[in-house]
């Protein structure tokens, strides 16, 4: 199983209802996608405090590569995922992505 994770650090312009709404979107994809479950996502309530900005955050979990690859060129993935990059702070580069083998 292949776990997305992916930190976000969004404008502080950016409010909760705008992350909501993509998460929602992210969420109901993930549900009509084979292959792609366990979407989870939110802001982070971390005691400890070491967020340095990527204060939001989802995962979604994938049965395979390629189950990966499916979402990542799907229209609705790229539209969403251009959204996180219109709010983020500095755009890209205030987006963290990693994919690990679970």
């Amino acid at each position: 199983m292949i776990r997305h994770i992916v930190l976000t650090r969004f404008a502080p312009a950016t409010s909760e209802d705008v992350i909501a709404q993509i998460y929602a979107q992210l969420q109901a994809l993930v549900v009509r996608l084979p292959g792609a479950s366990g979407f989870h996502g939110g802001r982070s309530a971390s005691p400890e405090q070491l967020e340095r900005g990527y204060h939001h955050g989802f995962t979604i979990d994938f049965d395979s590569w390629a189950a990966l690859a499916t979402y990542a060129e799907h229209p609705d993935h790229k539209a969403l995922g251009a959204q996180l990059v219109q709010h983020a702070e500095g755009g890209i580069d205030g987006i963290l992505v990693l994919d690990i083998e679970v």
